[in-house]
């Protein structure tokens, strides 16, 4: 049996408001929220003075690299950078060496998790065999498996018949398609987003209708068949503005977008910075202006990291040739905060729930992603005023790719708590 624990003097976000309160967690589960509550000699105790006591983050996009590159990242070291950062839940991508296209495979990642993992670890199974494009990959046995979505994540379903049968598909399955939005006919070899700056660089651009005419593609077969479909990583003016419009239609799609695109533009590819380079790229500062009222207005429904992990090797290379992807399990609420909650533009409860709240609805995890009695006691203690510099070598990810290095960001992470035991920052006392 867990010892119980005692959040006191804590900011608390309950019922949707912050609130001068204590937390009991009991068997793992929220017991009580009120102010005034007293340990007794059983129960560990954490001061949570100045502190916000927050819903645990959940992440619909991340890369573990487990199994095929533990080299980059593994479940258990992935695990230790999203505690970190204050997840509490991560759903990993399937782009792995084997991918995660079976049943068997999603089998172990759940296991290895649950050995290795502080945080709690969800398998998104492939759409297609391999990856491949070609045939669809077995849904529903990767469902049972415990697979919560599938996706070809880092690539995209070319097949706009295939895409529709895997729509189709999903919902016998009792699965969710998650679409990389990406035109390869249309991106091919580019690196940096089409414009002025990948001009001046001399880097071959990606344009914007490369994830734009996808956005479009996949919104409309959903609409057709009346279906849902979650879009993956918005990062241009007109990508919002499809959803926006979409969702006004009543089409039955979610989508994401990341710290990157709302917090960073394509200046840094000016600097041949590798760890700038990303897919969707980095774009101008008129899209992430848009991907930040989409964020705003609800077109965008969540914040996810596309935590995506390279070695040295991997990025210490000419930029054309450099890996795409930047790390982000520990910067993100802190890149989060300091953008949209300190820059004005969302209160500490609407960033909240576009890290909690709205990530467990896109799931489907009924009531999850806040904090309730009874409910699982997955916490995330942070410090608003905290001022930190990102520097690489202390990330607890094995990879330091970082596109946020050397940045002074506000909010930082004291301690996460999982199922009511505190998976990262110092250790809770016993009470006195």
């Amino acid at each position: 049996m867990l010892k119980k624990l005692l959040i006191q003097n804590g900011a608390v976000l309950y019922r949707k408001n912050l609130i001068a309160a204590d937390v009991l967690i009991a068997d793992g589960k929220i017991a009580r929220v009120a102010p005034g509550l007293r340990p007794d000699r059983k129960t560990d105790v954490i001061d949570a003075r100045g502190l916000l006591v927050l819903p645990g983050f959940i992440d619909l996009h991340c890369h573990l690299r487990d199994p095929g590159q533990t080299h980059k990242e593994d479940v258990a070291s992935g695990g230790r950078s999203a505690a970190a950062g204050g997840f509490t839940a991560v759903c990993c991508m399937p782009n792995t060496e084997p991918p995660i296209d079976c049943a068997p495979m999603v089998s172990y990642v759940r296991q290895k998790a649950e050995r290795e993992s502080p945080v709690k670890v969800y398998p998104i199974g492939a759409v297609t065999k391999g990856r491949g494009g070609a045939e669809l990959a077995e849904l529903g046995l990767m469902r049972e498996a415990g697979a919560v979505a599938a996706s070809d994540d880092g690539s995209p379903v070319m097949n706009a018949g295939l895409m529709r049968a895997a729509l189709e598909y999903a919902v016998s399955a009792g699965l969710f398609l998650i679409s990389h939005c990406e035109d390869t006919s249309l991106s091919g070899d580019g690196v940096a987003n089409e414009g002025y700056n990948a001009s001046l660089a001399g880097l071959k651009g990606i344009p914007r209708a490369a994830e734009e005419v996808m956005v479009a593609r996949d919104v409309l077969l959903a609409e057709t068949l009346n279906t849902r479909v979650h879009i993956a990583h918005v990062s241009t003016k007109g990508g919002v503005q499809l959803l926006r419009e979409a969702k006004r239609r009543g089409a039955r799609v979610t989508a994401e977008t990341c710290p990157h695109y709302f917090a960073l533009t394509d200046d840094l590819i000016l600097e041949y910075d590798t760890d700038a380079k990303i897919n969707p790229p980095l774009r101008e500062e008129a899209d992430r202006q848009a991907v930040i009222r989409g964020l705003a207005d609800g077109t965008i429904d969540a914040i996810a990291t596309d935590h995506a992990p390279h070695n040295f090797d991997g990025k210490n290379v000419d930029f054309n040739a450099a890996a795409f992807g930047t790390v982000g399990f520990e910067t993100a609420f802190a890149v989060a905060y300091t953008t949209l909650v300190k820059g004005g533009i969302l209160t500490v409860a609407e960033l909240s729930a576009l890290m909690s709240a709205k990530p467990a609805a896109v799931l489907g995890f009924e009531g999850g992603g806040a904090i309730r009695l009874g409910l699982a006691a997955d916490l995330a203690v942070v410090d608003p005023e905290a001022v930190w510099t990102v520097e690489p070598d202390k990330l607890l990810s094995k990879s330091k790719n970082t596109v946020f290095k050397g940045r002074e960001l506000t909010g930082k992470v004291r301690y996460t708590v999982v199922d009511g035991k505190v998976v990262y920052g110092g250790e809770a006392k016993g009470a006195r």
